[in-house]
């Protein structure tokens, strides 16, 4: 029975298990890790997603990535090549660092983000590592509990889950972890929707997903779409990256974020980049000047 294509839905959460290939080690020394570490940062930048929880096993990883536009086979080819390069550029070796495919469940956050959690973090202790998630420094764990600054971790969608303010939300963060081990949750992670193995989710969520097909990537550069939309409203690329902020400049630079989004030219962060603008600002923008029905 061939096997059922990936989930696209933008925005979504994925939990996603990487194996190393043979489940042969993926790390040497901590450098390694460290080295991961900042390929992931890159890479979700590059593709404007977000990373929730992570676990480095010895010989897999877990992650909980929100994707943006882009597909999240995107970001793990990126991830996967990147650390093989290193590797073998390292160990002078070849061949596949990594199994050919990647697992991946779309995560329903309502029913599911928190066991979720709680499950990437006691991976270490569960294979018999350590004997508290806190022993083990290749999770996001410490960086919840407020113990380890990551600057590529996302961790308010969670707290806000678990508390009103960063310091109650991780007050419960500890409790749940004070909490015994139940197979049911591992069960319920590892086996997902039993009429669809690629989301891990209640019944109500399954039918209401979207229909997204993939819609390949824009061939058109973002340069292209700036020099085009520049012409047809008559103001300069060089007004558009200035500090200037009159409207119909904002309306343009809106546009422009927009048709790149939807048409997969390019992420937000990329046109923000590129018009010299945050992020977040252009977000705004974006919200403010788009009509509620078009």
């Amino acid at each position: 029975m061939p096997r059922l294509p990936r989930l696209h839905v933008p925005g979504g959460f994925y939990h996603v298990i990487l194996r190393g290939n043979h489940r042969e080690n993926l790390f040497g020394t901590d450098i390694d890790r460290d080295k991961l570490n900042e390929i992931v940062a890159d890479a979700l930048i590059h593709f404007d997603a977000r990373l929730h929880a992570f676990c480095w096993m010895t010989n897999h990883l877990h992650g909980c990535i929100q994707i943006g536009v882009q597909p999240l086979g995107q970001v793990m080819q990126r991830i996967a090549m990147k650390y093989s390069r290193y590797r073998h550029r390292l160990l002078h070796t070849r061949g596949h660092l990594f199994e050919r495919r990647y697992r991946a469940r779309l995560v329903d956050t309502d029913a599911y983000f928190i066991t979720l959690l709680r499950y990437i973090h006691l991976n270490p202790v569960k294979a018999g590592m350590v004997v508290s998630p806190n022993q083990y420094p290749w999770s996001s764990h410490r960086a919840y509990l407020g113990e380890e600054t990551l600057p590529w971790l996302t961790q308010e969608f969670a707290l806000s889950l678990l508390g009103k303010t960063v310091e109650s939300a991780r007050a419960a963060y500890r409790l749940i972890f004070a909490q015994s081990l139940y197979a049911s949750e591992d069960h319920a992670i590892e086996a997902g929707h039993p009429d669809d193995a690629r989301v891990l989710d209640d019944d109500s969520f399954l039918e209401n997903l979207p229909d997204t097909p993939f819609v390949p990537r824009n061939p058109r550069t973002l340069a292209q779409l700036v020099d085009e939309l520049c012409s047809r409203r008559e103001v300069s690329v060089l007004a558009l990256k200035s500090s200037a902020k009159d409207r119909a400049l904002s309306v343009v630079r809106a546009e422009i974020a927009r048709q790149a989004v939807e048409g997969r030219i390019a992420s937000l962060s990329q046109v923000a980049r590129y018009l010299n603008r945050g992020p977040a600002s252009l977000g705004k923008l974006l919200k403010r000047h788009t009509k509620p029905n078009g």
